[in-house]
């Protein structure tokens, strides 16, 4: 599986929000190819996690769809009258 892609002004963006971050909460530095390489990497791992997410939430609202369409489905049923009652 390819990991997500970023458009680079985004991934500029979310390496300098890594360096605040590594910074606050661990007192440290890192330059800002460090944090593009961070982000290269969470983007690799994560990538999976939220495919399969995404997959499982389109399963979801597919699902619902399907029921609401079944449930419409039934309402317009015509009833069946029984041939031997005539």
């Amino acid at each position: 599986m390819k990991p997500l892609k970023m458009p680079q002004e985004q991934k500029l963006a979310l390496a300098e929000k890594v360096q605040s971050y590594v910074y606050d909460e661990f007192d440290k530095e890192i330059g800002q190819l460090a944090a593009e390489n961070l982000v290269d990497f969470m983007l690799k791992e994560l990538t999976p996690f939220i495919y399969n997410q995404a997959l499982g939430d389109a399963r979801a609202v597919i699902r619902d769809k399907v029921a609401s369409l079944e449930e419409e489905l039934y309402a317009i049923e015509k009833p069946m009258t029984d041939a031997r009652r005539r």
